[in-house]
């Protein structure tokens, strides 16, 4: 398998994971459009767990695009996280922005938490 792909290993699939996140998050990063909260887990890869509420991010076809677009940026940045549990939460205006600036500020956001995680 491909080293940017994304498995089922490296997602949060019940609330069992997403309850673990909010109880312990050791790490907020947030920016006006994002609010990312994560906790280090038991293994060697991040796991990825997406919350685009219908209150926030009122279309379907935003609110896919907006996952579609925060799922690749992780893919594609992984490697720089290590043993991260982390769930990304969607503001209210984060259906108006562009591709480009969704994925930017995606990645500004996924560099600094790396940062604080990680300060080699």
């Amino acid at each position: 398998m491909s080293e940017t792909g994304f498995p089922y290993k490296c997602r949060l699939l019940n609330a069992v994971d997403y309850k673990s996140v909010f109880d312990t998050a050791q790490y907020k990063v947030s920016c006006q459009s994002f609010l990312i909260l994560a906790s280090t887990n038991s293994t060697t890869y991040p796991r990825l767990g997406l919350i685009i509420a219908k209150k926030n991010v009122a279309r379907a076809v935003q609110r896919n695009r907006v996952k579609r677009l925060i799922r690749e940026s992780f893919r594609h940045n992984k490697a720089l996280i290590g043993g991260l549990d982390i769930v990304f939460l969607a503001r209210k205006d984060a259906g108006n922005l562009s591709n480009g600036r969704i994925s930017e500020r995606v990645q500004v956001l996924l560099a600094e938490l790396s940062k604080r995680a990680c300060p080699d």
